[in-house]
């Protein structure tokens, strides 16, 4: 009899019933939308942000600090990197969050056409790495300058006599696209063909970039690299990641457990450290930072999104419920005139209201999908993965929504007099 009661008064006022769904559809799926958006939007987030440089460098650590702060060369006791071990970097627990890198080999040369001084840099372009487990990553500046305007083409790693110029020093020289030009170094004068021109819009348009072979032949090296870049998914900073940057070891044995399995960037720079002999690796804070304030900035804005659509939606309900019970006010009278408690008439209207919400959060969950994926394809070009944990979180909203919206209608119903309502009062 109860729910043939509930069918009979769900049919008799369909009209209303399907607003108070229509109304908590739209607050279920901007809820859902938004975070399932907040959930998997930290890697698109920091996907884009790779596009403007790496987040990490990595010197030796016997590197001084006049060449680490201003690139002055340290003399014959200068200390490298060893290239042969640039693959480990994807070996890291964290191999996956790291997107690119390249090493870098700074020469110091002469243009020969004017016997000028010119910094020369070797490093990779494109550059294919076969890992011990039989994959291949193909990783370089090419990837990680994607800022650069470039006349002509990159350079290739398979073409030692190719480099790359930039634009203020080809402007200076009369130089372009397919010149050959000569510098001279310790080790000799060589000849390199201008494959392309670029413009990065900072001091690296005085350079010559060229193949990190070439440089480490005009440098009479082999195998070495100065730095590294590498441009890796972070998790924005907490206290224990700031506490672990300042002194690993200061960890507990669960706090260095909880610091290495998370995609900090001091707990990153520490894996790699882990499998570059003698590399010491350093966030660029001004990067990492403003990666992770960006990302919380992000998430607080979703959330806010969140609550003031649950509290249009609540404020929506509550008109509407409120009103369905003001128009039914002589049946519930008739209802509590002939036995039935408060109790019995708050339970029958509840579970109308629950009914229609969960109909109406199940239309808003699956709408809300959609919007996700249109939001991913609009701002970030690719589709947003559902997080099944929003499953959950959009059920209690729709129960904690749709009983804050029934509130007024139930503390009518408690005040309601059956006798006034009969009567005609």
């Amino acid at each position: 009899m109860f729910w043939r009661m509930i069918a009979g008064s769900l049919f008799r006022q369909k009209g209303k019933m399907a607003m108070i769904a229509f109304t908590i559809a739209l607050g279920a799926s901007l809820s859902s939308a938004m975070l399932n958006t907040m959930l998997g939007v930290g890697d698109k987030v920091n996907q884009e942000l790779k596009t403007y440089g790496a987040n990490i460098n990595v010197v030796h650590k016997e590197a001084s600090l006049l060449d680490d702060i201003y690139g002055v060369e340290s003399g014959s006791t200068k200390k490298y990197l060893r290239e042969d071990e640039l693959y480990k970097i994807k070996t890291i627990f964290w191999a996956y969050n790291v997107v690119d890198y390249a090493p870098f080999l700074n020469v110091a040369a002469e243009y020969q056409g004017q016997n000028k001084p010119v910094r020369l840099t070797g490093t990779w372009f494109d550059n294919t790495i076969d890992l011990h487990t039989g994959q291949e990553v193909i990783t370089g500046i090419r990837r990680m300058r994607t800022w650069w305007e470039v006349t002509g083409n990159w350079a290739s790693d398979d073409d030692d006599s190719s480099c790359m110029i930039g634009s203020l020093f080809a402007g200076r020289n009369g130089i372009h696209v397919g010149d050959t030009i000569e510098v001279k170094s310790a080790a000799g004068i060589t000849a390199l063909t201008v494959s392309g021109i670029f413009n990065s819009g900072s001091n690296e348009d005085e350079y010559i970039f060229t193949t990190l072979h070439t440089a480490q032949r005009l440098l009479g090296k082999t195998d070495v690299c100065e730095s590294i870049e590498v441009s890796a998914l972070t998790t924005p900073d907490n206290d224990l990641a700031r506490k672990a940057a300042r002194n690993p070891l200061s960890l507990t044995i669960k706090e260095m457990e909880v610091w290495y399995c998370t995609a900090y960037v001091s707990s990153i720079c520490y894996q790699i450290q882990e499998v570059i002999t003698d590399a010491v690796a350093k966030p660029v804070r001004q990067v990492a930072e403003s990666e992770g304030a960006i990302l919380n900035k992000t998430s607080l804005l979703m959330l806010l999104i969140t609550v003031l659509s649950l509290l249009a939606s609540a404020l929506g309900i509550s008109n509407l419920v409120t009103a369905s019970v003001m128009d039914r006010r002589a049946e519930i009278g008739l209802k509590k005139a002939i036995g039935a408690s408060n109790a019995a008439v708050t339970v029958s209207v509840l579970t109308e209201i629950m009914i229609i919400g969960l109909i109406g959060g199940t239309i808003g969950y699956f709408a809300g999908l959609g919007l996700t994926q249109i939001i991913g394809r609009s701002v970030f070009g690719s589709a947003i993965p559902p997080a099944p944990m929003v499953i959950p979180i959009v059920i209690l909203i729709i129960f904690l929504i749709t009983l804050l919206g029934s509130f007024p209608s139930v503390k009518y119903l408690l005040k309601l007099n059956p006798t006034e309502v009969l009567h005609g009062r």
